[in-house]
């Protein structure tokens, strides 16, 4: 289409095969906007590095030819206004091409929604979930509604579209219809520590997913729901129905499911773990074990015995609708690449996902997450940032710490600014996502190890918080060959002296390791050795071992002093490392440095050349930048070794599994 400005206002000419035009000229001449912008980008917004996005899905519009010769005409005059480029328009169209509908109305007019919501309805009434009857006159009637979304694999393509019914749980009432509504997940711990041992023993690991699985949750209280949109019953439109089984949105549906499946593993010879209520296990004989994770409807499964995963394998698919997976790939948004020699995890996708969210996908690269010089407080003297916006920022900030521990003090210290957030907060957290950009692809590799051992590393700062100059603690452990627990936390109480921060430090990181040991010992892995624990303060490792610097001790909580009793039983030993970092032959991918970013040069980190990661074709990556003065370290950061794998191997799981 093109519209004349220069002579006649009213000739509008239509061409359905030319593209946009728009005249900027005074004579009426057209001029041709280049789909190459020309306008100066900002600095968050100027391209170094190309990130590779992920695939088109098959049913969007190809992508328009932007070196194409016909819109190769440069502007001789740049209009006085900025224009965005053809590929921020074209990337946003993209994504209200593919949005997801909201309503029903929306949803009905696609075939593939209507296939998927009359799959959810034939789902709920093979499983018996519930039963036309009419509404008791001294009972709630809870209201329903349909949700739309798109499931994607790792690679970005289009899984599955998926239509789910669920109740209107904000309705229902305490005590009349529902009661506990408490049910417990997987720690992410848990998931990278099995990892670490499949990959040690050279196990395959698999997935499963439970089709429905709140429906298959058996309800005690009396609750009833309305009829769906789309699919109410003629000639009994005021009939509600009663549910049998949970629906989602229902406030004990996870609950409901979780008893389901608890009892069930529990009936069929499994035993859960008294430490992590969603780990199962199931031995046969003295050395075959069968281990089960469990993620709401979501499980991951491994062990030593083929006939024992058959055989669940069997069961499962009998009780359940169960979609099997195979080999474990993407789960809970962790990329999870088995390969012959190890495996390597990361969440790659995740972090193109959220780059784009908050339009940083071309922003400039820094070699550090944070500033060490800028000290960020409450009130700092700069406006106020939009809240919402920095909240939704930093909650994905903090998923992503799963697989990346390098970021684990930075994104700490900017959420303690959720409830006040200002424009040097947010800065603070797009420069942590212009670190990102330049290591989108850092995961954490776990490969098989002669010493499968659980080994330690804490630190603390002193009084680093300028608010209350509170210290922040920090732990990591690596199991094997690569990090499987990390933390950075500020300290709940004041410590007087950096000896007492480390002390407290090294308490929580105690903590953690009786319970890591647990989750070893229930795995087959009982360390009867004590977790060696490295600490970089002489003071805070006497305390740990004697009442010594009594005077100045005096005050410390009872609870901080639990470390004690822990290297007495023999369950830790905390080790002087005066350095901060310790490099040993196998466990030299996880590292612990007193301070982070200092603005500089990187610095290459040295291992050992008996390493098993520089035996095989990988690629070490890290930037680790040291710090002029350790006296002036105003915090802590958990560092691992990331490595990224040059060439994947199909792995071959065909046997022993079938």
């Amino acid at each position: 289409m093109k519209l004349g400005m220069g002579g006649n206002l009213g000739n509008v000419l239509f061409d359905e095969k030319a593209s946009w035009t728009w005249r900027v000229s005074e004579d009426g001449a057209l001029v041709e906007i280049s789909s190459e912008s020309e306008v100066a980008q900002s600095e968050d917004q100027q391209p170094s590095v190309q990130i590779p996005a992920s695939p088109t899905p098959s049913h969007s519009p190809s992508s328009p030819n932007l070196s194409s010769s016909s819109s190769s005409q440069s502007l001789k005059e740049t209009p006085p206004r900025k224009f965005k480029s053809l590929k921020d328009i074209y990337e946003t169209t993209q994504v209200l091409f593919v949005a997801d509908p909201t309503t029903f109305e929306e949803a009905v007019e696609k075939e593939e929604w209507c296939s998927a919501m009359k799959k959810e309805i034939a789902a709920i009434e093979k499983n018996e979930t519930w039963e036309l009857v009419e509404l008791p006159e001294d009972k709630n009637v809870i209201g329903v509604k349909w949700v739309f979304r798109t499931k994607y694999l790792a690679d970005g393509s289009i899984q599955k579209h998926k239509a789910r019914l669920v109740a209107k749980g904000y309705a229902q009432q305490h005590g009349v219809d529902y009661d506990d509504t408490f049910s417990p997940v997987a720690r992410f711990e848990i998931v990278r520590t099995l990892l670490a041992l499949a990959a040690h023993m050279h196990w395959c690991v698999y997935q499963f997913d439970v089709k429905s699985a709140f429906l298959n949750g058996e309800l005690v209280e009396e609750v009833y729901v309305s009829q769906p949109e789309g699919f109410i019953i003629p000639g009994k439109e005021e009939h509600v129905y009663r549910l049998k089984k949970a629906l989602y949105g229902l406030k004990q549906a996870p609950r409901a499911w979780y008893n389901k499946i608890d009892s069930y593993f529990v009936e069929n010879g499994f035993e859960r773990s008294k430490s992590e209520p969603n780990l199962y296990l199931k031995r046969q004989g003295k050395n075959d074990l069968l281990i089960i994770c469990l993620y709401v409807d979501d499980m991951i499964y491994m062990g030593s015995s083929s006939s024992l995963i058959n055989e669940f394998k069997a069961c499962m698919k009998k009780k359940f609708e169960m979609s099997n997976l195979g080999l474990l790939h993407f789960f809970l948004s962790l990329e999870v690449k088995q390969v012959e020699d190890g495996v390597f995890v990361s969440q790659r996708k995740y972090v193109v996902d959220l780059l784009k969210k908050f339009n940083m996908l071309n922003c400039k690269v820094v070699a550090t997450p944070m500033n060490s010089n800028e000290k960020l407080q409450a009130e700092d003297g700069t406006e106020r940032a939009d809240a919402r916006r920095f909240r939704s920022l930093v909650r994905g900030l903090i998923y992503l710490t799963h697989t990346r521990p390098d970021i684990a003090f930075p994104v700490e210290v900017i959420s303690r600014f959720m409830h006040c957030p200002s424009k040097q907060h947010l800065g603070a957290a797009k420069r942590l996502l212009r670190y990102i950009v330049g290591t989108y692809d850092f995961g954490i590799w776990y490969g098989h190890v002669q010493e499968f051992k659980l080994v330690g590393y804490t630190d603390s700062d002193w009084a680093g918080c300028l608010e209350d100059r509170k210290s922040t603690s920090g732990y990591m452990f690596s199991l094997g060959s690569g990090a499987v627990c990390w933390s950075s936390k500020k300290q709940a109480v004041t410590a007087l002296s950096s000896s007492e921060a480390e002390y407290t430090a090294a308490t929580s990181s105690a903590c953690q390791a009786v319970w890591l040991r647990r989750i070893l010992a229930d795995i087959n892995q009982e360390h009867e050795e004590p977790t060696v624990i490295y600490c970089d303060n002489k003071a805070a490792i006497a305390m740990t071992k004697n009442p010594a610097y009594h005077g100045r001790t005096k005050h410390v909580d009872i609870r901080v002093h639990f470390i004690r009793d822990l290297v007495v039983e023999g369950y830790a030993d905390i080790v002087v490392d005066g350095t901060g970092v310790v490099c040993r032959q196998h466990d030299a991918c996880v590292k612990l440095m007193e301070t982070f970013a200092i603005g500089g040069s990187e610095a290459e980190m040295h291992f050992p050349t008996e390493s098993i990661i520089l035996e095989k074709d990988y690629q070490v990556s890290g930037v680790f930048p040291q710090h002029p003065d350790s006296s002036h370290s105003i915090a802590i950061t958990l560092i691992a070794l990331h490595v990224r794998p040059k060439n994947y191997k199909v792995i071959d799981c065909s046997n022993p599994v079938e």
